[in-house]
């Protein structure tokens, strides 16, 4: 019988469970935080544990601050029916950078094609009425990872983020908490200045209040936001005689394109067809938006009812189940439609076509410092056409959490003017603007008629369908792009080495996401995804395209390497910028030993060369001449410079880190 000896000298644990990102280094002392009595005290609270609060908590935990922030939610437990259902490519892609992606894309519905739906053209005056297909589109039509959209229930995103949370902070979310008030009380504690109020509801349905106290308080409480409020801020906009109906049900039809994603207009009205997801006994789940104007009339309402407000509460209150699938009826005629036997009607509910946004998001103390802001729906609210609600509220959490932990952890600089943290308002407030101003366009083109007859003045297919085209690289996320400012800097023209302008297919622009492309890791030889180098952790990242000449010691990628590895990383605070290097040569024509040795030591895992051709030119660099780019943590293009004008990287990373000397780096706690 084998007899051996097994030794272990690491805590296996480490080995088993799910790996986690190193949180950020700290250079501010860990505050001693009380978590009882009369004032509790968290480095952050977040009110809300919807997709932009729990996006929030989960991005904060992932940086380090698991034990300091406490995320407080008015609901008993996770959304179970109906909200957003929908996610865009870029959205996928953060997902996928945070390891939580798989679930998703396993078991989403996938939406690839549109297909557009139009009155018939009748050849005859006896012609019955009806639909036909115009034509086809792509769902995405830009460069990205994820060439599709995925519908997956809003509970089950909100689910699978807070497993993920679990693993670094698993008891900061707590229901049944409901938001009540803030103050800025600079007076009562200088460092942690703003006192919330909330009340908590136990199991049996008694209430209490308690205070709490916060560096920072984040309001993700939605559109009837409370911490908006509170701060003194209105959704401002306006508000459409346009009323939709939403239903999520198993559909039974003869309609062909029932699981794509359609627009459908008839001369009956509008219908948007949002295919969903498989769900328990493996039916699939169809979700219809239509518009139900027709339905309810301003005669047949109480005209003594005062206020534009009630008004519109009122002739949604009017809105059925039955009136929706009967709207919807009409609008498919010829083609049947209806909810399955032995199936029952998901959710569904009434809207009023909207668009409204705040003047700020967020609020400063007396020394100019932002203390509180608002996410997602407590600052921007809009229809749901363009699948742009969940999407664009979690990327608020995604730009605003990575500049809150740099601030806390103290790697953020400390200057006069606008600071890397008061960037959340300027870069996601240009986003919202954009977002209402597309989403008016949009959904009022969509509640509009489309005429068959070219005679016939009003909305044609070929204005819809060029209005769908020209917004998908802001509906996808992956057009996305921030104004210059601390983290965004655009070169000179005659220091630029990037050519071309096409970015939307991947072209560096600062201010832009950084595309992927598929490599060859040089260590393995394993073709990879080039943004699962750029994990949400945190960091900053040098991307440094090199040339021909990587053999050559006096070469420009030897001594760009040389000068980013020795001179420029270790001015910052340790594991604060990461290194990802790109050759060119698509043979295997160099060993270790004939490169720079710091690739090796800083980015042997990390080191690619092209998988197939046109890698370079895909961002638009020559490959004989090289670059080099700055990716912020949230994966944009931070500045871009050539080979001989790399100093520029050390100017911009000056405004967007701390320099410090390796020792004054405080042990994590």
């Amino acid at each position: 019988m084998p007899v051996f000896q097994e030794t272990s000298y690491n805590d296996r644990d480490l080995r088993v469970n799910p790996t986690k990102e190193p949180p950020l280094p700290r250079l501010t002392s860990r505050p001693p935080l009380a978590t009882g009595g009369e004032d509790e005290k968290y480095e952050v609270i977040i009110i809300g544990a919807g997709p932009a609060g729990m996006m929030c908590t989960l991005m904060l935990a992932r940086y380090g601050l698991g034990d300091t922030i406490v995320c407080f939610d008015a609901k008993p437990e996770t959304l179970k029916a109906g909200q957003a259902d929908g996610l865009q490519p870029r959205t996928l892609e953060v997902l996928k950078s945070l390891d939580v992606v798989d679930e998703i894309l396993n078991h989403g519905c996938h939406m690839s094609e549109v297909a557009f739906w139009n009155p018939k053209r009748n050849t005859s005056p006896h012609d019955a009425p009806g639909i036909e297909r115009t034509s086809f589109a792509p769902d995405v039509a830009v460069a990205a990872r994820y060439k599709h959209e995925v519908t997956i229930h809003q509970g089950r995103i909100e689910r699978i983020l807070e497993s993920n949370l679990n693993h670094y902070a698993p008891d900061c979310i707590h229901r049944n908490a409901r938001f009540i008030d803030f103050q800025m009380d600079e007076v009562g504690d200088t460092e942690f200045p703003v006192k919330v109020e909330i009340e908590l509801e136990d199991v049996v349905g008694a209430k209490t209040r308690k205070t709490a106290r916060a560096k920072y308080l984040v309001g993700a409480d939605g559109a009837h936001s409370v911490v908006r409020r509170r701060m003194g801020l209105d959704l401002v906009g306006e508000t459409t005689d346009h009323i939709w109906g939403v239903v999520d049900f198993v559909v039974e039809t003869d309609f062909p394109d029932i699981r794509k994603r359609c627009a459908i207009h008839s001369d009956a009205g509008s219908v948007m067809i949002i295919p969903r997801e498989r769900i328990q006994g493996g039916e699939y789940l169809t979700r219809l938006y239509v518009q139900t104007t027709e339905e309810v009339s301003v005669e047949s309402l109480d005209q003594n009812v005062e206020g534009e407000k009630q008004m519109s509460k009122m002739r949604r209150g009017r809105i059925t189940l039955d009136s929706i699938l009967r709207q919807a009826q009409r609008v498919f005629e010829p083609y049947e439609i209806g909810v399955k036997d032995g199936t029952q009607v998901d959710w569904w509910a009434a809207y009023q076509i909207g668009q409204r946004m705040t003047s700020k998001f967020s609020l400063k103390d007396s020394n100019g410092q932002p203390r509180i802001f608002i996410v997602g729906d407590a600052c921007h609210t809009h229809s749901p056409k363009a699948g742009q609600g969940m999407n664009v509220s979690m990327m608020d959490s995604y730009n605003l959490s990575w500049k809150l932990a740099h601030e806390i952890h103290g790697l953020s600089p400390k200057t006069a003017g606008p600071t890397i943290l008061s960037t959340y308002e300027d870069e996601r407030f240009e986003i919202a603007k954009m977002l209402i101003e597309f989403d008016t366009k949009f959904s009022s083109m969509f509640s509009g008629k489309v005429n068959s007859d070219k005679n016939v003045e009003g909305l044609t297919h070929d204005q819809f369908l060029k209005v769908f085209r020209d917004g998908n690289g802001f509906t996808s996320g992956c057009g996305i792009e921030y104004s210059p400012g601390i983290l965004v800097q655009h070169p000179a023209p005659e220091d630029c080495p990037i050519h071309g302008d096409n970015y939307l297919n991947g072209v560096l622009r600062p201010g832009r996401r950084l595309l992927d492309s598929v490599v060859l890791r040089y260590a393995d030889a394993n073709r990879r995804h080039l943004q699962d180098d750029f994990p949400s952790n945190g960091r900053f990242r040098i991307l440094l395209f090199t040339t021909f000449d990587l053999c050559e010691k006096d070469g420009s990628s030897s001594q760009a390497v040389n000068w980013i590895c020795q001179d420029l990383m270790p001015v910052f605070p340790s594991s604060t910028i990461e290194l990802v290097v790109l050759h060119p040569f698509s043979e295997r024509k160099f060993e270790w030993g004939d490169i720079q040795p710091s690739i090796k030591k800083y980015a042997e895992m990390k080191f690619h060369g092209p998988a197939d051709e046109g890698l370079y030119a895909t961002y638009g660099v020559n490959d004989r001449v090289g670059a080099a780019a700055v990716i912020r943590p949230d994966g944009y293009v931070g500045i871009v410079t050539s080979l001989q004008g790399i100093s520029q990287m050390e100017e911009y990373l000056i405004r967007c880190l701390v320099k410090v000397e390796r020792d004054q780096l405080s042990p994590r706690v």
